[in-house]
């Protein structure tokens, strides 16, 4: 592959990984208005952030699926229709049911993207997998701040429609689907090889392992508390008596941050490669902040420590299934089982603090949640650990014995 061809194929990746955060994101920033005008409570509210979430773990393993069939850049092509559809569909929202349509429509084509872009990344860029998978996140996370900072002032722009903040999103689509038909289809052959999902899970997942659970649980709780402060952060600040652009600031921030502490972590895992110990700190970070938060004090800090912590504990779970497994074709499945079910735990988290909330009357009760569900992740965290160093040991015995044999 020439330069020009990697550059094209870059820049397909960059605007297609944008799409995958907005029509979750938008949403924060406008709950409240969204409630007030179409009568919703909080729970029905956190389902806008809870669906595509539950997307993502349900039909994630489809995806990889229709890629066997079709081809990667295929189904990645149409699942960028599809978010856009989903997306654009928000300008002619009169209803909350209509909202729910639209949250499913977009969460089926981010499950599809989602998991099929790191195969896209394999078979494209064998060679630079680490500078792709921090190009992707970078516009992930880009895609993330853009929806956290701007859908408030879209609306306020569009004169308080909030139908025409969240719509505009789709204009991202609308971008992504013509430069992956130029940069990608328009180059493959005629058919698809029959290889098109090679790097994506198709072995069997460890259900019955309980390391693997445990793991799958951690990612669970971790997701659980995203998806909760992606949804929730800026009415809780708003409760707190800020405005709605501080409370918004306060969300990009949150996403933002995540960025360098990201980038940081392999820095961090070259002076001190232990895992569990930039887990345990890094959640320790993201708890400070959940304390800030319910004493009231500078929210964007708050926001911030959360986010530190949030940018770090992600890639490390992402590792943690690969560091578990003996072969490449485990960790693929080791790491599907915990994403697929992780993410479906972690839908839960939106929803758990609506329902509090609507309980409640009050978003304190919602941040002792939040901090009842991160002092419950360090603890499998240890768990995890402890069961980690175990097998490591049995390992180490095991080859000890089989070196004695050989002698």
């Amino acid at each position: 592959m020439n330069k020009k061809s990697g550059g094209l194929l870059v820049a397909a990746l960059f605007i297609a990984a944008l799409n995958l955060r907005p029509a979750i994101n938008s949403i924060a920033p406008l709950l409240e208005t969204l409630r007030e005008e179409l009568q919703i409570s909080a729970s029905f509210a956190g389902l806008l952030t809870a669906i595509p979430v539950l997307c993502m773990g349900l039909f994630s393993p489809v995806a990889a699926g229709m890629a066997r069939r079709w081809g990667i850049e295929r189904v990645i092509g149409t699942a960028l229709v599809l978010i856009g559809a989903g997306t654009a569909l928000r300008f002619y929202a009169h209803s909350p049911l209509v909202l729910i349509v639209t949250a499913f429509g977009a969460g089926l084509g981010i499950a599809s993207v989602s998991p099929l872009l790191s195969g896209f990344i394999k078979r494209y860029f064998p060679g630079r997998i680490s500078w792709m998978i921090a190009i992707y996140t970078t516009a992930l996370t880009i895609g993330a701040a853009l929806a956290s900072s701007l859908s408030a002032p879209l609306q306020a722009a569009a004169g308080g429609s909030w139908r025409i903040a969240l719509g505009s999103w789709s204009l991202l689509a609308v971008l992504a689907v013509p430069i992956w038909w130029l940069f990608v289809l328009r180059r493959m052959p005629a058919r698809a090889p029959a290889a098109g999902a090679e790097g994506l899970p198709d072995g069997r997942m460890p259900w019955g392992s309980g390391k693997a659970w445990l793991l799958t649980i951690s990612f669970g709780l971790m997701a659980m508390l995203f998806y909760a402060v992606t949804a929730w952060l800026p009415p809780i600040i708003e409760g707190m008596g800020y405005t709605k652009a501080y409370a918004g600031y306060a969300l990009t921030g949150f996403v933002l941050i995540q960025i360098p502490a990201a980038i940081m972590l392999p820095a961090l895992l070259q002076r001190k490669p232990s895992r569990m110990l930039w887990l345990l700190a890094a959640s320790g970070v993201e708890l400070s902040g959940f304390l800030l938060l319910l004493l009231g004090f500078q929210p964007w800090l708050a926001a911030l420590l959360i986010g530190v912590g949030a940018g770090t504990v992600f890639p490390l779970n992402l590792m943690l299934p690969i560091d578990a497994a003996d072969t490449p074709e485990a960790a693929a499945s080791w790491a599907a089982m915990t994403q697929s079910a992780g993410y479906v735990i972690g839908s839960l988290g939106p929803l758990l603090l609506g329902w509090v909330h609507d309980w409640s009357g009050s978003f304190v009760p919602a941040v002792w949640c939040m901090i009842g569900i991160m002092v419950l992740m360090i603890l499998v965290q240890l768990l995890v650990g402890r069961t980690l160093a175990r097998s490591s040991a049995s390992e180490g015995g095991l080859a000890a014995a089989q070196a004695g044999e050989s002698r």
